[in-house]
């Protein structure tokens, strides 16, 4: 499965084609549109979210509320474009049209200036629009046909924030991940402890009245996917990799771990490896799972655990100092419509990137010109890893 985006933030729309997607599959679209309604929600949340509400059009792929096999076309309309006609026409406009909304002046911490240096640009709006996060709307689509296809097959997922700004949220060490979701579903923090609510969104208010922002860390979790999906002949066709390199590309986000991750460095080896075990029902399973499911880019049977890195969003109403591009003065860096924290909508966010990486994977891994197949070829593989 592979797939494209295209558009800007001030555009028209956002585009995507997702090409290899298995015939036969029922495709609701209030489906897809719950994943993009959760990307806009969370505590935290700027004046562009009041301004879109986002919905996907499919264009292609999808015939009487099914899959063709066929490459599937969708597109998310900006509803904020209607302000920004002739400043994002793709038309020529004249030199006064032109200077509208002209950036000259980069932020520090966004694409603006590294853009216009590699792309030769006098208007670094050109950088700003295809580089702003409005993009994972339209990846939240795609990760949401994936996670369609993978409930199919009986992968889950759940996402929540552990850390907002440095406030650490406290998860009982008993909690199930089944309960881990529903709280975190119920909360406008994306929290799995409701306790810790009020004093997290006082903070969050703080840091807004500051005129700043913060970061914090996500988790995802995957359950229901069996030992051997991946692989370690290749450096580059390991499942942990693949993952890693898509969660780094969502918007801010600066580093990623599974399972224990950085804290393996305090620990022994004895207090970081999963002790294997077997039993008759399920086969082959691991005491523990430090390792966050995964084994040499292989899972082992038991659930995915990543976590990603926020960094604070770059974009603050009390800005840093840059440099004008047409004198090279200093100046305060500009401001344009920002957040506080997107850390909720971020889990979202990562949880269908991760969905989408997963995906692929399947589908390259097991026979799935239709659904039918997909089904019969991933149940057999099951059976043979209980067996074995």
């Amino acid at each position: 499965m592979r797939f494209l985006t295209a558009g800007e933030s001030h555009g028209q729309e956002l585009t995507a084609i997702i090409e290899g997607f298995p015939a036969g599959v029922r495709i609701n679209q209030d489906d897809i549109n719950k994943e993009l309604k959760r990307r806009q929600g969370g505590y935290g949340r700027g004046g562009r979210m009041a301004i879109e509400s986002d919905k996907v059009i499919i264009t292609s792929g999808i015939r009487h509320g099914q899959t063709t096999g066929a490459p599937i076309a969708l597109k998310i309309i900006n509803i904020d474009h209607q302000k920004w006609t002739d400043i994002m026409t793709t038309e020529e406009v004249a030199e006064a049209v032109k200077m509208k909304r002209r950036v000259h002046q980069p932020r520090p911490g966004h694409a603006d200036l590294v853009g216009g240096i590699k792309y030769h640009f006098d208007d670094l709006r050109n950088s700003l629009e295809r580089s702003s996060a409005r993009e994972t709307a339209v990846r939240v689509a795609i990760g949401a046909f994936a996670k369609i296809l993978l409930k199919e097959i009986g992968v889950a997922f759940c996402n929540h924030v552990i850390n907002f700004g440095g406030h650490c949220v406290k998860i009982p060490e008993n909690m199930s991940i089944k309960e881990i979701k529903s709280k975190a579903q119920l909360s406008e923090l994306s929290i799995a402890n409701r306790q810790q609510e009020v004093e997290i969104k006082a903070y969050i208010d703080q840091i807004k009245k500051d005129g700043d922002t913060l970061g914090g860390i996500v988790e995802t979790i995957v359950t229901g996917l069996p030992a051997g999906i991946g692989s370690f002949v290749h450096w580059d066709r390991k499942l942990d990799g693949k993952l890693a390199q898509a969660v780094l590309s969502i918007n801010a986000f600066k580093g990623v771990e599974f399972g224990m991750g950085f804290d393996m460095a305090n620990h022994k080896g004895s207090e970081v490896m999963d002790p294997i075990v077997w039993n008759e029902e399920e086969g082959y399973r691991r005491s523990s799972n430090h390792l966050g499911g995964f084994e040499a880019g292989v899972t082992n049977g038991e659930a995915i655990i990543i976590k990603g890195v926020m960094k604070p969003i770059p974009t603050l109403y009390k800005p840093l100092m840059s440099v004008d591009i047409d004198n090279h003065r200093p100046f305060k860096a500009t401001v344009e419509r920002s957040d506080p924290t997107a850390l909720p909508a971020a889990g979202v966010v990562m949880e269908n990137v991760v969905a989408t990486v997963i995906a692929q994977e399947i589908l390259d891994q097991f026979p799935a010109e239709h659904l039918s197949d997909l089904k019969m070829s991933f149940e057999t593989y099951i059976a043979h890893t209980k067996s074995y």
